[in-house]
């Protein structure tokens, strides 16, 4: 168990979601058409606390806050991504945008892929530093497994979850529906009407998406290739959405990020330099030949 929830992963790895999560979480928390920015402007009572701020008795947060609020979400992740005081920096970016959020979705919707990203913001601090020149095998650290580990699940859990509810409020027949024919017409693109003309296109994709969501699990297990084609599916399931009807999954796709190899980088990079030692050295070994012969 230990093994399957801390595996000994190379830091690298870490310091490269790091980089991705802190930088996308200024710009997801800044996107227009959820600014809580705006929220002060409108009548007190369509506040609804979520359960967090409901249990912390927060009220809605006035326009001043919202600017103090703002300032230290975007300087706090941009020191985290920079690795520096990677503790400190990061615990204040994780409660600057759980609370940025919280008080967002305190107006009505909930994103649900916002999960993955606030669960990530909440790991990385425990980890501590991270060095991107540690790539190798030995350098294995159990604490840069837990995290990324329980990103992993974070990301897995937004899409498992999404087909049980799909079955709470679908029901059995939620893939035989119209539900993509509703979104299609509703905020459909060109090129979505022209697919929802194709004769059982539609009911096939939400086939696919709802077993890819119940297998979505099996990520956890998936090494080379595999991985690599699993998150290439969601990403490309993401893209397509976003041009079809409008709507992005970006701080889940971000996440996707804590399933790659991406230290292996660190490989190829020491593959190409390594030639080049070799014949930097090689001159300065024919010299030294040569002097201790004369």
């Amino acid at each position: 168990m230990r093994a399957f929830l801390a595996p000994a992963l190379p830091p690298a790895r870490l310091a490269v979601l790091r980089v991705c999560v802190y930088l996308f979480a200024i710009v997801h928390t800044q996107r227009i058409a959820n600014d809580p920015l705006a929220h002060a402007d409108v009548p007190a009572s369509l506040y609804t606390p979520t359960l967090l701020r409901d249990w912390a008795q927060l009220p809605a947060a006035g326009q001043t806050y919202m600017q103090v609020l703002q300032v230290v979400l975007v300087a706090s992740a941009l020191v985290a991504a920079t690795g520096r005081f990677p503790r400190l920096a990061g615990w204040v970016c994780f409660l600057a945008v759980l609370d940025w959020q919280t008080n967002n979705f305190a107006y009505g919707k909930v994103d649900h892929d916002s999960f993955a990203l606030i669960a990530a913001l909440a790991v990385l601090p425990t980890v501590g530093r991270a060095s991107w020149r540690r790539w190798r095998p030995e350098d294995g650290d159990e604490r840069v497994g837990w995290a990324l580990r329980a990103v992993q699940m974070a990301v897995v859990a937004s899409y498992f979850l999404a087909a049980l509810a799909k079955f709470r409020y679908g029901g059995p027949g939620w893939a035989n529906g119209a539900i993509f024919s509703w979104a299609f017409s509703r905020r459909g693109s060109e090129l979505a009407l022209e697919l929802a003309a194709v004769p059982y296109f539609l009911k096939i994709g939400q086939w696919v998406l709802l077993l890819a969501e119940l297998s979505s699990p099996a990520m956890l297990w998936l090494r080379g290739r595999w991985i690599w084609l699993a998150v290439g599916f969601w990403v490309s399931f993401h893209l397509v959405t976003y041009v079809v009807i409008g709507i992005h999954f970006m701080a889940l796709a971000v996440c996707l990020v804590a399933f790659l190899p991406v230290e292996r980088a660190g490989e190829l990079v020491a593959a190409v330099r390594a030639p080049r030692a070799a014949r930097a050295a090689q001159p300065a070994d024919e010299a030294g030949h040569a002097s201790a012969t004369r």
